[in-house]
């Protein structure tokens, strides 16, 4: 009898531990701010700055090697179609891409040795083009997504994203029209690093917790400019003495936006079907008969927890989510992140795009129209590029509008863009271009008002 009791109070315990312990340490992990030398950061980005640190000088040539090898194993691949591929699909979702991916990881590898080894055209490899993908960018995704990816189980595979589900869904469902969970994505995006978020929610999604749409949405809505690189941009434009009023403005501009865009298409058009094709539960967010809020999430936490039947299967799907991000991302990033550099720092093209603006800046009475003008679409190549054509510009408020609009415009190629459209989540190149110009729109009159009122 004794030892029936015993076990039944180990049972008890056990989805209380197994939810608590492994989701309290990813929150610390992922979410607990911490100040250190003086800026904002949290524990993950530090192990990532340790492992850059580990690696310094290094880091380079291991990812060019890592974006060759990605590209020579898919190219075998194609050539001798081995069977046991098909046998093991997480190595066929690395090394047997589609054609249009295929020819992104040739490009990418042709980027990457031209730059490492400083050959061919001087365009290419140029320290504001492929120098920056490879050399500036990489290495920190590279550090971001080998510590993130293999921590990621902790917040998601023990319960912590469905407590917040049930939570956060009387938030975020009426807002947002996105389930509470995603609440989690756009935390880590803002303490830590858009990739992050763009890692989670693509892993999300493959796991069927997402639909087509709230992926789209969340990936190019919640994928948030972390605080730390805010601080960067504000510093370039020379008003960190105003960093409290700019990330105000930020996150004002950012939740409207969030409200607005996705209720627009190509957001509103994604179908709201899971991966597999199921279509999305009218009643999923309802509430069961006799559950508050709190009892639900426990809940369902606690049915999550009770899945996990091995430390190493949780360790296997942290190494896996890592090298996935590794393998798969990092050539598309260099590949596109270069051409839209490429396109930025060689041809007028993103001046072209920004005259159609001049009467808008003029309208909401921005100094210097002319000038900010080209500063407005150049955001799509690289979210810096913004902030380091605003340095010519006199106006104090005009400085401050582009530096608040390139880091509520979100999508930029040479990362979160790139990123995006190297993972699972549903949308292609042109509808992130159109949401980009879209976000544009739609934050640049609450940033300029929001200005005005400040000086």
């Amino acid at each position: 009898m004794s030892e029936q009791v015993i076990t039944g109070a180990n049972q008890r315990k056990a989805p209380w531990l197994m939810f608590i312990l492994p989701s309290f340490i990813g929150v610390l992990l992922f979410m607990a701010p911490i100040t250190v030398g003086g800026e904002i950061t949290i524990p993950i980005a530090l192990m990532a700055k340790a492992i850059q640190n580990l690696f310094e000088g290094s880091l380079t040539a291991i990812v060019t090697t890592v974006i060759t090898l990605t590209a020579l194993c898919s190219t075998l691949v194609r050539l001798t179609k081995p069977r046991f591929i098909e046998r093991k699909p997480f190595i066929a979702n690395l090394f047997k891409p589609s054609l249009p991916w295929y020819i992104v990881q040739l490009l990418g590898a042709t980027f990457a040795i031209l730059t490492f080894f400083k050959v061919g055209p001087a365009a290419i490899f140029d320290g504001n083009t492929g120098g920056l993908v490879l050399n500036d960018l990489l290495p920190v995704l590279f550090a971001v997504f080998l510590c993130a990816g293999f921590f990621l189980p902790l917040l998601t595979n023990f319960g912590l994203l469905e407590f917040f589900g049930a939570m956060l869904t009387k938030v975020m469902r009426p807002l947002f029209n996105l389930p509470g969970r995603s609440a989690i994505d756009c935390l880590a995006s803002w303490l830590a690093d858009g990739s992050v978020g763009v890692l989670l929610t693509s892993k999300q999604y493959e796991e069927g917790f997402y639909t087509k749409r709230e992926a789209a949405v969340i990936g190019t809505t919640f994928s948030a400019v972390s605080i730390t690189f805010s601080l960067v941009v504000i510093a370039q434009v020379n008003l960190e003495h105003m960093f409290l009023p700019f990330y105000a403005t930020v996150c004002l501009a950012g939740v409207v936006a969030a409200i607005v865009v996705p209720r627009l298409p190509p957001l509103s058009r994604k179908r709201n079907e899971y991966v597999c094709g199921t279509p999305a539960d009218a009643n999923m967010d309802a509430l069961p008969d006799g559950h508050t809020v709190l009892s639900f999430g426990l809940e369902k936490a606690f049915e999550r927890a009770n899945k996990v039947t091995s430390l190493r299967k949780v360790v296997n799907d942290g190494v896996k989510a890592a090298v996935d991000m590794v393998f798969g991302v990092l050539p598309v990033v260099m590949a596109i992140g270069t051409l839209a550099l490429l396109i930025a720092e060689n041809t007028p093209v993103f001046d072209w795009l920004g005259k159609p603006f001049i009467p808008l800046l003029e309208l909401l009475q921005i100094p210097e129209a002319a000038e900010a003008s080209k500063t407005i679409v150049v955001g799509f190549a690289d979210m810096f590029l913004p902030a380091i054509l605003a340095t010519e510009i006199q106006s104090d408020l005009t400085r401050f509008v582009i530096a608040a609009l390139s880091v509520t415009q979100l999508i930029y190629m040479s990362e979160i863009g790139a990123l995006l459209l190297g993972s699972k989540i549903p949308v292609k190149a042109w509808e992130l271009f159109v949401i980009f110009i879209l976000r544009t729109l739609v934050t640049l009159p609450v940033i300029a008002l929001m200005a005005h009122l400040i000086f």
